[in-house]
């Protein structure tokens, strides 16, 4: 864990993703509407002026009316105009992310122009061209608030958003391609989205819009709750003729990873259904013995209904079915909101690349770089733990934030650094060097109390107590709120000593065929 996250992640997210855009298995060169902003992400604590820089630059790849080129070639321009439908909330949810952590909130005053092209035909999936420049302007605000004011109008029947020709899976790309077929896990991203994002309208005035939004996310959660909840997880989308995926009467897909991550990420599922969600996750999804956390399963193989070209994969192969390690990172950002170290941290060190080449054995079966994050890894005989696609993948600069943010629990919040560890029962603790501008913080987390108590058993869900969190800076005790450290970058030298006794608050358990 020290080497991934001191060296190893970061230096794949920047040298592959944010500067080469280039692989082993991609040369293009482009830049993904998407993809690079979730790699920024991960970038706001190291440098943030890289975060920033790039999401004025992804901004400037939007069309007037809300929605963006899905990727582009930054030296010509050119690029795909598509119905996929999350690409355009991503820039919303990064920008609230990078504000958050150095507390720039000048970005959203920066001035962007739009692009204009043609419009797509309703069945039309895509189109590439070389957009013009719009003579109209925005502050970044703007280019923000129209992707999410578009998202709100392509919403469905059952009140949940679009799918079009795909959400985060673009290989589900005729699962909506009819205009009809709905997104559940857009739905928990939409919410998150808003969440973060309303009170930078709200401190602009816009005061009908931050009405129109936070009604729309409370009417999007109650008709996920009514209609996609499936009795152990949620379903993951609707066909355009209604019918479901995702769901437990599916033979193919019936429960996806990362609409049930999102439903604890979101921080708007019903905490019950949440964890019996991400129950169903460990129990269905995550295979210890293979080293191996699953997309969804059963892979798409012959079923009736065509979710897109990801049945063209061999079932187990890829996003059919195998190891997806973007989904995978969610997950373990998912039980450390649940406040379940112990499950984040064993599914951390599954998915480390390092565990997979312990021994010659191990080596011969992974057949790819130790020191990265694969894209996917294989899920079915005779390719069981071989790893696909290396380097060009952002499940590094998630991998970074699960670590980091997630189970150690260190963050940037403006002019504050954060602490809330999630750590597993059987760590006596941790150190930690950080340095940010010119402070610097060496940082000792210790566990003190009867850590015997604390379960490692299947289909459980722990909450842990951490009301007996204790902080001395410098060797004075400093208040705690809502179990949070907070300590002020204040260009001085510290020393923050953290004291956790852990106990059972509540233990949930989960009853399964």
């Amino acid at each position: 864990m020290d080497i991934m996250l001191n060296g190893w992640l970061l230096y794949q997210t920047v040298a592959c993703r944010m500067w080469a855009r280039s692989a082993f298995y991609q040369a293009s060169g482009a830049y993904g509407f998407r993809d690079q902003l979730q790699d920024g992400m991960s970038m706001t604590f190291r440098r943030p002026d890289m975060t920033r820089a790039h999401i004025l630059r992804a901004a400037s790849r939007q069309f007037v009316e809300g929605d963006v080129q899905h990727w582009w070639l930054p030296h010509t321009g050119q690029g795909v105009r598509t119905h996929i439908s999350d690409d355009r909330v991503w820039l919303a949810y990064a920008t609230a992310t990078y504000i958050e952590t150095p507390g720039d909130v000048s970005i959203l005053d920066e001035k962007i122009a739009f692009i204009e092209g043609p419009l797509l035909a309703a069945d039309q999936h895509d189109a590439y061209f070389h957009p013009t420049e719009s003579d109209e302007s925005a502050t970044l605000f703007e280019h923000c608030a129209r992707g999410s004011d578009q998202c709100l109008e392509l919403t469905g029947e059952n009140g949940l958003p679009l799918m079009g020709t795909g959400d985060w899976n673009d290989g589900m790309n005729r699962v909506g391609e009819g205009g009809q077929g709905e997104s559940v896990w857009l739905g928990w991203l939409l919410i998150r989205t808003i969440n973060l994002f309303s009170p930078m309208a709200q401190i602009r005035d816009e005061d009908e819009r931050v009405q129109n939004w936070v009604t729309h996310a409370s009417k999007v959660r109650e008709a996920i709750e009514e209609k996609a909840w499936d009795g152990e997880w949620y379903r993951r989308a609707n066909f355009d003729d209604g019918s479901w995926l995702g769901s437990k009467d599916n033979d193919e897909c019936r429960i996806d990873s990362i609409v049930q991550s999102w439903a604890v990420l979101s921080e708007a599922g019903e905490p019950e259904r949440a964890a019996k969600a991400m129950a169903s996750v460990e129990q269905y999804l995550i295979q210890p013995e293979s080293k191996l956390a699953l997309l969804f399963t059963p892979p798409f193989d012959k079923t009736s209904h065509d979710p897109g070209y990801i049945k063209g994969y061999p079932p187990g192969l890829r996003e059919n079915g195998g190891q997806y390690s973007h989904a995978a990172m969610w997950a373990i950002l998912a039980y450390t909101k649940l406040g379940d170290g112990n499950k984040a941290s064993d599914l951390f060190n599954l998915l480390n690349p390092i565990n997979h080449a312990l021994n010659a054995e191990d080596t011969e079966r992974y057949k790819v770089e130790p020191y990265v994050v694969a894209a996917d890894v294989y899920s079915v005989a005779p390719h069981t733990g071989r790893g696909g696609w290396t380097w060009y993948t952002g499940s590094a600069g998630w991998m970074y934030r699960a670590g980091m943010e997630g189970i150690l629990g260190i963050h940037r919040e403006g002019k504050e650094l954060t602490i809330q560890p999630c750590i597993p029962s059987d760590w006596p603790g941790f150190e930690a060097s950080v340095k940010i501008d010119k402070t610097e913080y060496f940082i000792s987390v210790k566990q003190v109390g009867d850590q015997t108590q604390l379960l490692k058993k299947k289909n459980t869900l722990e909450r842990a107590d951490r009301s007996g969190v204790r902080a001395v800076v410098d060797g004075m005790d400093i208040q705690i709120t809502k179990n949070i450290v907070r300590v002020p970058l204040d260009g001085g030298a510290h020393r923050l000593n953290i004291h956790l006794s852990n106990k059972i608050k509540s233990v949930v358990k989960i009853q399964s065929d």
